[in-house]
């Protein structure tokens, strides 16, 4: 059984070592409660609801491939690569989401 938060490698970014959240990768207002989850490090976690809406999220954005394919997405991941584990940057919402 896999729990809601726990230390271990981000299935996103790759980073070891780092306090890990559950992700649906269907959000769960849009039928995902009982399907598939990632395990994804507090900045990654964060900064996909700060990029994306859970419509886009449902659409085309379900697994971690196509997340890692996002260009926006694909600009973070190189960046949070180089961090440290410890590390939890400041994440802000898109300004479109912002609106």
């Amino acid at each position: 059984m896999v729990k809601k938060s726990e230390q271990g490698t981000c299935e996103l970014c790759g980073r070891h070592e780092v306090k890990r959240t559950e992700h649906h990768l269907i959000p769960k207002e849009k039928g995902g409660t009982f399907l598939p989850t990632a395990m994804l490090c507090i900045p990654c976690h964060k900064q996909i609801h700060a990029l994306f809406t859970n419509k886009q999220l449902e659409r085309g954005l379900h697994t971690l491939d196509a997340l890692r394919d996002d260009e926006r997405m694909r600009a973070f991941l190189k960046w949070i690569r180089k961090q440290p584990s410890a590390s939890l940057p400041r994440i802000r919402k898109s300004r479109e989401l912002r609106q």
